[in-house]
């Protein structure tokens, strides 16, 4: 079994956190802590006892943030999820960096936080379970399960379409920097529409995009960055 901790000030957001974790098979719940300081002490008082913290980054004193970054650099063997309403890039970019597994932005449905507690349970029985790993099986048991996760089905904003995105791709792959009234020039849609493409293009990661001062107002120009593997999820 898979000895989870809930890090959670908000009762009533641990109490789902808790019954949603009930009823996903492999993890047992091993306590609830409210703030960073008991989180603490339950970790000292459970050494080698917790292996998974679902955890929350607004809370009273130290934040969620502070806890995973203490974590790393005392180099414990427990890895994080972070449950969060934390939505800036900043704070999802300092979770990553200090290593949290997933990212789940409250609220959420219980099938992706199954879907983060299944993915977790697959690395860690491979992980737990061997001694040593080939490269074949790294790359097909964990690496290549990363790549799948960028490769799944991927739903469209609502109000765009693939036919439009693959014409503005069409297009967009064919010049090396545009504006949002190139595009909309070249393909004869209107250019209120195609900044709604590119402003998702660059959400994605597929579009660099950059202010430009000239005469008159500001003008966005935008580069193809390519990352095709996440486009590709979006078009199948």
């Amino acid at each position: 079994m898979i000895n989870v901790l809930i890090v959670e000030d908000d009762p009533m957001v641990a109490e789902f956190n808790k019954r949603y974790l009930s009823k996903v098979e492999g993890f047992q719940l091993v306590d609830i802590a409210g703030s960073v300081e008991e989180a603490t002490k339950l970790m000292e008082e459970k050494e080698n006892g917790i292996d998974l913290i679902l955890l929350d980054v607004y809370m009273p004193g130290e934040n969620g943030l502070d806890m995973l970054s203490t974590i790393r650099k005392k180099g414990l063997p427990i890895d994080v999820i972070l449950i969060t309403a934390a939505t800036d890039t900043e704070n999802i970019q300092s979770a990553l960096h200090y290593g949290a597994i997933d990212y789940l932005i409250k609220p959420f449905e219980f099938a992706r936080f199954k879907q983060a507690l299944m993915r977790y349970k697959e690395k860690f029985e491979i992980l737990h379970k061997r001694e040593r790993l080939n490269q074949k099986e790294l790359d097909q048991k964990l690496l290549n399960s990363e790549r799948e996760k960028m490769m799944e089905d991927k739903v469209l904003p609502k109000g765009l379409t693939k036919s439009t995105l693959l014409i503005i791709i069409d297009t967009i792959k064919k010049v090396k920097s545009f504006s949002t009234d190139d595009i909309a020039e070249s393909t004869g849609i209107s250019r209120v529409s195609v900044r709604k493409y590119l402003m998702f293009l660059v959400d994605i990661d597929v579009l660099e995009e950059t202010l430009t001062y000239g005469i008159g107002r500001p003008v966005y120009q935008y580069s193809y960055k390519g990352n095709s593997d996440i486009l590709d999820a979006y078009l199948k």
